[in-house]
């Protein structure tokens, strides 16, 4: 006979779920809280555990196609009968502290339930908007904590193959403010460019910028931005452009634009602390006025 029953054919178990409210004569009764019989429809068996299909209930999207919904059930199935047999052969193998267990179990219940719950209270109660008053306090107070740990540049980078027509125009453009030719360049690189970063007010890592080129080989990036506002190279495919409109070297204070958005979840993150002490102190000066609770002496 064999140890357990699974599930081999994909399909089968999607048909299993379409089919738990019909009767079966492969279900099985079990005595429900009330003391009424119920049905339920067993996926799997290993010795006297019992995987039913209700129990499945939630693993799946809304929208999930048949055959992933067969396979994630398939998937879970087998999950479940390789946890139990390893449960079986622990208990068979090592001596367990079952209160000890369950303590365990219960705490990561409460975990999980107090996780859910404060979630919900935070998303209905956060404010979530932030002025730029409110970043530029925080930035100032905290300088400390925004020391650059890489170069950083605002300007324009320009990728472009060797064959791509009018590259002789391109440092004109680049170095122009008219508005057509602005739009122009921008115009330029959607059609030619390999890649390519229009200079605008946000500021990039130089490394990041200039990954996957001749400009990541320079020896003495310090040197290199402190002597160039415009540079041009080559490899045997590319051609490449930099212009440096302002740069900033490591070990320096960041400009606040580079760490605004940092600055914006730090501040989020504190409200979000906040607001989940706030519940934890409310919920239990509510249970304490109710005496809802009691603390026994020894």
């Amino acid at each position: 006979m064999n140890r357990f029953v699974t599930i081999s054919n994909p399909n089968a178990c999607a048909v299993f779920i379409l089919l738990l409210t019909m009767a079966s004569c492969d279900l099985i009764r079990i005595k429900s809280e009330n003391g009424k019989d119920r049905e339920r429809q067993a996926l799997a068996r290993v010795n006297t555990a019992y995987l039913y299909a209700d129990e499945l209930k939630g693993i799946l999207a809304e929208k999930t196609s048949k055959e992933d919904s067969a396979a994630r059930v398939n998937a879970y199935v087998n999950s479940w009968i390789r946890k139990q047999l390893l449960i079986e052969e622990a208990l068979k193998t090592i001596s367990i502290d079952q209160a000890e267990v369950e303590r365990k179990v219960l705490d990561y219940r409460y975990s999980l339930i107090s996780y859910e719950f404060l979630n919900f209270y935070i998303r209905k109660h956060l404010n979530d908007s932030i002025d730029n008053a409110a970043i530029d306090a925080y930035y100032k107070e905290h300088l400390d904590n925004f020391i650059l740990k890489q170069n950083i540049i605002r300007g324009t980078y320009i990728k472009v193959p060797k064959d791509a027509p009018r590259t002789q125009r391109i440092k004109e453009l680049m170095f122009s403010t008219k508005d057509k030719e602005v739009a122009e360049l921008k115009s330029y690189c959607l059609s030619f460019s390999a890649a390519y970063h229009l200079a605008d007010s946000s500021w990039i890592e130089f490394d990041r910028l200039t990954a996957n080129s001749p400009l990541a080989e320079i020896p003495n990036k310090i040197q290199f931005l402190r002597s160039y506002n415009y540079y041009e190279t080559s490899d045997p495919n590319y051609l490449y452009f930099l212009k440096i409109d302002a740069y900033k070297i490591t070990d320096n204070v960041s400009p606040l634009e580079f760490v605004k958005r940092d600055i914006k979840n730090i501040i989020l993150n504190k409200r979000k602390v906040e607001l989940a002490k706030k519940l934890e102190d409310e919920v239990y000066e509510n249970g304490s006025k109710n005496r809802d609770f009691e603390i026994f002496g020894n």
